[in-house]
């Protein structure tokens, strides 16, 4: 599928994309100040279910970076 010029840039700014990188954000926030992770370490947040409106404490958990952008 092709994509047309501005497509890339529509998906970012647009709602849900801006919800889900906020709640991406928040979490990784968290993390930081609980001393799970830090800045740099090459790890992150992730949604167990693969949902990530799901921010629930059961449903998050740290991951390297690696393991997290791996090819399924």
């Amino acid at each position: 599928m092709a994509y047309k010029k501005g497509d890339y840039a529509k998906y970012h700014s647009g709602g849900p994309q801006k919800i889900e990188r906020a709640a991406r954000n928040r979490n990784r926030a968290k993390a930081v100040k609980t001393g799970q992770v830090r800045k740099g370490d090459g790890k992150h947040i992730d949604h167990k279910d693969g949902n990530p409106r799901n921010n629930s404490r059961k449903n998050l958990r740290v991951v390297s970076a690696r393991r997290n952008r791996k090819k399924q």
